[in-house]
């Protein structure tokens, strides 16, 4: 029960406090967010990101076929004989 108090507490001061900071401080923080998205460090950033991303993907699926035994991501039948 104190975690819902405390969540809604929040909640509402957070609420007033950005009513408070307004449409100007709205439009400030899109501002900054374009330039960031602009900026060369962050594309450097997100071009590493979307690599690890790939690299990740690439991997899982090597392990899935693998596992799988026949390349097509469909699994084997059972077999408890050895």
């Amino acid at each position: 029960m104190r975690m819902k108090i405390a969540f809604g507490v929040g909640f509402g001061v957070g609420y007033y406090l950005g009513a408070m900071a307004g449409r100007e401080r709205y439009e400030q923080l899109n501002r900054l967010a374009r330039k960031v998205k602009r900026s060369d460090a962050f594309q450097t950033a997100e071009q590493k990101a979307k690599a690890a991303v790939d690299l990740g993907v690439e991997r899982a699926k090597d392990a899935v076929e693998s596992r799988t035994g026949n390349g097509h991501g469909t699994v084997q039948p059972y077999d408890p004989r050895p």
